[in-house]
């Protein structure tokens, strides 16, 4: 099944080196290694079908290629967020330019302060949102964002995160009913109704794999998620994201994919 025809990639910059990090994973990033991961990871997304935008680092910026956070795009409006770590604010205007290749300004909306919301909180399940509330999410990001998908013909719903950054740290749809979970989301209500593949704890890292059109990329060095993707009946594709996992990233941050 082809669900997305484009991807928006941007290119680590030097700098990502002094990026936000929790340090749950020490260490700095080795930016010459970043470089070539990012390489093998636009290679894995164009063999699933897609064309790649790839927009030129940006050393303003450290945490500028995990391009997920400062725009949504759902297949019928793109949103530019409100992102709410303070120095990755200003990446928001840097995405627009490229969201207007493909979306016309009445289909470009906006978070506006005091909301904020970054897309790493945005999981897509069909024409339905669920959005974690957390230290870079607010509710007043996500009621401004619930209001912009219903003006949109989709839906909306809230989730409290307990302990993780990002809601997509944790839990990560693959389309056909299921869900990848670990941690805080194996046992929340709101995820129940799907085929649930719990991550081992020590495996934790790899619940954010992401589906591209029947094909589901899975982190390098993660057995136990590669196995029971496989298992799933999907075709995979792994890439080791070492360097983007000291800065707290993962797949599913390094793209727009839509």
């Amino acid at each position: 099944m082809k669900k997305f025809s484009h991807v928006i990639v941007r290119r680590p910059c030097r700098a990502m080196v002094e990026g936000i990090t929790s340090g749950e994973y020490p260490g700095k990033p080795d930016y010459d290694l970043a470089l070539k991961q990012h390489d093998d990871y636009i290679e894995a997304l164009k063999k699933c079908q897609v064309d790649v935008t790839i927009l030129p680092a940006d050393e303003r910026y450290p945490d500028s290629c995990f391009v997920e956070d400062p725009a949504v795009i759902t297949k019928n409006c793109a949103i530019i967020t409100n992102p709410g770590a303070p120095s990755r604010n200003g990446e928001k205007e840097e995405i627009t330019g490229a969201v207007r290749k493909f979306f016309s300004d009445e289909d470009i909306e906006r978070i506006e302060a005091p909301g904020t919301l970054e897309g790493g909180d945005v999981m897509m399940v069909g024409d339905h949102f669920y959005v974690g509330l957390s230290a870079r999410t607010n509710e007043e990001g996500i009621r401004q964002f619930k209001e912009i998908l219903e003006k949109h013909g989709m839906t909306c719903s809230q989730v409290p995160l307990e302990k993780v950054l990002h809601l997509k740290t944790g839990v990560n749809y693959l389309e056909d009913g299921n869900m990848l979970v670990s941690g805080e989301f194996v046992t929340k209500e709101e995820f129940q109704k799907y085929n649930l593949v719990e991550i081992p704890e020590e495996e934790a890292y790899a619940a954010n794999c992401i589906w591209v059109n029947d094909t589901v990329i899975v982190p390098e060095g993660y057995p136990a998620v590669l196995e029971a993707v496989k298992k799933l009946g999907y075709r995979t594709l792994t890439v080791d994201t070492s360097e983007y996992r000291k800065l707290d990233g993962g797949l599913s941050c390094l793209s727009l994919r839509f």
